[in-house]
């Protein structure tokens, strides 16, 4: 029996356990502004909705358990992955060796900061001390009691002092101020349990981050290879993905996307027709359908940032052409799968001089996406296209 001591001795020798430690909120927080606590560029971009932030100051104050670990990456001579700032994203040029990056832990993380520096995206977020929890002001509009998180966690405290003092009577801000300032004081002072990894390289910082995510979002394929076009100084997600779904959001139809990974092979898969119209003289391939299996990362990292505008921008203008369509021709009870507006997104980029509304309509009504193979799912969306259905 042969046995790698040499191995197995290295594994017991180091125990990374050693180097966890504690830091507050309000730390974490400077740390994101002075630019020493960055994101890797494979991370997926930031997606949690304000339920969520919601969700994670009322736990922060009201818990009585602490919330889970952030785990960061001390950067070393491994300084090959491109790191990007919190919020914006924007790429840190330079050495990076020193900083700490988030491997698991973004989106708390961010929550958190946004709050601190009064991020305008948290202007709905506040604290209702009447019933004691944070939550989204009705209609976006704050009431007297309540307090944006962003003036309740902001970095300077005189802000808090003056809007207290400015919304309220003399005796009101008296009795009110010092339990607003308790509240903040326990947030900012929230520890946080940071495990620290010392000069990982790329695939060992994924392979951590999704044993950490096992039960949870794991970094797909797909995410990572999109992160790259940050090189290409284009956002794909500030581009395109948020806006495709705020679009699907606004008329309605945000719950199709299920499940969690839809929320970036939809939007992506959606390319393929605008790609093919656009960039391929309109000839289209079987295995360029708007369906999730057939979506082309690799195919976008060739692509240079005016192509990469040129078809977002069809693929966004044809999207609510398509959902402009559907509540004209009262077909909103049909539309049971992110597959009809994929599909009809496809339609008005091919067909855009000729569309058949009449036919178009009764398509929708009788076309069934259950049960089907990506091959019969292709040869739907060929006919289509092709205006032979």
């Amino acid at each position: 029996m042969k046995i790698d001591e040499k191995k197995l001795q290295a594994a017991i020798d180091l125990n990374p356990t050693k180097r966890s430690q504690t830091m507050t909120i309000a730390d974490l927080n400077s740390r994101i502004e002075n630019g020493n606590l960055t994101v890797p560029l494979y991370q997926r971009g930031l997606s949690w909705n304000d339920a969520k932030a919601i969700a994670l100051f009322n736990y922060q104050l009201f818990g009585k358990a602490p919330v889970a670990p952030i785990s960061l990456n001390e950067i070393g001579t491994n300084d090959d992955v491109p790191q990007l700032s919190f919020i914006n994203r924007d790429e840190i040029a330079g050495n990076n060796q020193g900083k700490l990056s988030v491997v698991d832990g973004q989106q708390r993380l961010t929550t958190n900061y946004k709050a601190y520096s009064n991020d305008e995206s948290f202007s709905n977020i506040v604290f209702d001390f009447t019933q004691a929890k944070f939550k989204n002001a009705n209609n976006g509009k704050i009431s007297k009691s309540q307090v944006p998180v962003g003036i309740l966690f902001n970095k300077n405290q005189q802000v808090l002092t003056d809007y207290i003092y400015q919304n309220h009577s003399s005796k009101e801000a008296t009795s009110l101020f010092p339990l607003l300032v308790g509240i903040r004081t326990k947030i900012l002072s929230y520890s946080y349990t940071i495990h620290i990894a010392d000069n990982m390289a790329e695939n060992e910082q994924i392979e951590w981050f999704e044993v950490l995510n096992n039960a949870g979002s794991k970094v797909s394929l797909i995410e990572l290879a999109l992160s790259k076009l940050k090189m290409h100084d284009f956002d794909i997600y500030a581009g395109f993905i948020t806006p495709y779904k705020n679009i699907v959001k606004d008329y309605g139809f945000d719950e199709l996307f299920s499940p969690f990974s839809s929320n970036v092979s939809y939007p992506i898969a959606s390319l393929n027709p605008a790609f093919e119209y656009l960039l391929r003289d309109g000839f289209h391939s079987k295995n360029y359908a708007p369906i999730p299996s057939d979506t082309k990362e690799s195919m976008l990292l060739k692509l240079d940032k005016e192509q990469l505008d040129e078809i977002s921008n069809l693929t966004l203008k044809s999207l609510k052409k398509a959902l402009d369509f559907i509540f004209e021709y009262q077909l909103r009870d049909y539309i049971v799968a992110m597959q009809y507006v994929m599909y009809l997104t496809g339609y008005f980029i091919f067909q855009n001089d000729n569309i058949q509304e009449d036919k178009i309509a009764n398509w929708v009504k009788k076309t069934n996406f259950d049960n089907l193979s990506n091959g019969e799912r292709r040869t739907i969306y060929k006919e289509l296209i092709s205006g032979k259905f």
